[in-house]
């Protein structure tokens, strides 16, 4: 059968040259129950979060996704140098004062005074959102190519193994089945063993074992519950091989195996079947545990 579900977890890298600028690009997500992305931009960038999340909106649908994102500054940018002037007034008019006052040598210049960098503000033109919105949305692209690559690499894995136990499940179910006409037989037997062990010398009435036994087989009859949980692993199955996000589908039906499978174990009364039981309910705490990496 052919397996195209995710897993929650993954991670996806691109670091190169986008239109002449280094760029990194950086992605990993972990299990969550909703979507989550959370972004970390260089600085003046914040608005690049809309454009990263609705990339990641198109193929992620579950986890926790933490975003990375350094883009090189563009240097051929032109710089604004402003002057605090009342700043600087004051530096001077200090530093005359200490001239005046100790008889310095006069060497104040502008040299000196640049200093003191609390003068100076400087900010460089604000780059194009265009510009870097085309850069982050190539370097996007492959880093969660990578990513999505990652996830369903891990999917199939995932696919594999709870395949294989509910293959054990199956096999199981059915040692039950064929297990259990035989302990009805086995109790009539004993009652009727018992039975006689009591009356000794008088006749056993034998409808009376036989209604006996119709009463045992049917508090302890499990056909019900053994169809309705190959029923729902056929569900589990089918649902493996869709490609949409089946994660929530997939603990709904493990739900209902693990309640088919308590009331299988509170009506049989053999110690091979209660066995049984045991092994189908672990069985399943190891889909429910694998399922919860899947998306």
């Amino acid at each position: 059968m052919s397996c195209v579900i995710r897993s929650m977890t993954g991670y996806g890298r691109f670091e190169g040259q986008v239109n002449g600028r280094q760029t990194i690009f950086e992605i990993k997500a972990v299990n969550h129950r909703f979507l989550e992305v959370q972004c970390r931009l260089p600085k003046g960038c914040g608005f690049l979060e809309e454009t990263i999340k609705e990339m990641i909106s198109h193929s992620v649908f579950r986890g926790k996704v933490d975003i990375y994102v350094a883009i090189e500054a563009n240097d051929s940018l032109a710089a604004n140098v402003k002057i605090n002037h009342s700043l600087a007034a004051g530096y001077v008019k200090a530093l005359q004062e200490l001239r005046d006052t100790y008889s310095l040598k006069d060497d104040i210049s502008v040299s000196m005074l640049s200093q003191y960098a609390d003068i100076f503000t400087v900010s460089k033109v604000p780059e194009s959102e265009e510009v870097l919105t085309a850069i982050v949305r190539e370097a996007g692209e492959k880093a969660i190519g990578d990513f999505i690559d990652m996830r369903e690499r891990e999917g199939a894995k995932l696919a594999e193994d709870v395949l294989a136990h509910g293959q054990k499940i199956l096999s199981l179910v059915d040692d039950i089945e064929a297990r259990s006409p035989v302990t009805v037989e086995e109790y009539r037997q004993k009652l009727y063993e018992r039975i006689s062990d009591v009356l000794q010398d008088t006749s056993v009435d034998p409808q009376r074992i036989l209604t006996e036994a119709a009463i045992f087989a049917d508090k302890t009859a499990v056909n019900e519950e053994t169809v309705r949980l190959k029923s729902h692993y056929a569900q589990l199955e089918d649902l493996m091989s869709k490609s949409e996000p089946i994660g929530r589908k997939l603990d709904f039906i493990v739900q209902e195996m693990n309640r088919e499978a308590n009331t299988t174990g509170s009506k049989v009364c053999d110690a091979e079947l209660a066995h049984k039981v045991v092994e189908i309910k672990a069985e399943l705490e190891k889909i429910r545990e694998q399922i919860q990496n899947i998306e």
